[in-house]
């Protein structure tokens, strides 16, 4: 399987970071969050950040536009989800919101993706269990800043095992 259109649900500090990381490195990435005015504030951040990246010459001006060019936002789950094959959820810690978030990606997106949670905290396997497809859930916990850290920590679940594709 192959990585080409992502989706990140959460568009705070973390999702927007992960966005930002998706689109320079050549994903297309749809950034979902149900405050509209948040998504507003992440494309800014996003775009302020590449900004700092010219500005310290680690990418070039046609760099930033192109990572730019590459995220789209919405507030529609499903919308956001459609035609992906990687979706990292990065809402709060809360696992009652986790649970409606991996329900509603379950439901959404395309049976053969990954869905992926950025928590630091929360069982995989339990979040796994949320959904009808616990063979494709992992953690893919980044580290904050994201543009700035190259780490990126990769568990799996009971039903994934240690090492994921």
């Amino acid at each position: 399987m192959s990585v080409e259109r992502t989706a990140v649900v959460g568009a705070g500090t973390m999702g927007n970071g992960i966005a930002h990381v998706f689109a320079l490195h050549g994903y297309d990435v749809t950034l979902i969050d149900v405050d509209a005015d948040l998504l507003e504030e992440a494309t800014s951040t996003i775009a302020q950040n590449l900004g700092r990246q010219v500005d310290n010459d680690k990418i070039d001006a046609a760099e930033k536009e192109t990572a730019l060019d590459r995220i789209g936002t919405t507030s529609n789950t499903a919308e956001g989800v459609e035609g992906v094959d990687l979706v990292v959820e990065a809402v709060p810690e809360e696992q009652d919101l986790k649970a409606e978030v991996f329900g509603d990606l379950d439901a959404h997106a395309p049976d053969d993706a990954i869905l992926a949670s950025n928590t630091s905290s929360i069982s995989i396997t339990w979040i796994a269990a949320q959904t009808d497809r616990p063979e494709q859930v992992v953690g893919m916990h980044f580290f904050n800043p994201v543009p700035v850290m190259t780490l990126v920590e990769v568990p799996g679940s009971y039903r994934t095992g240690s090492s994921c594709p």
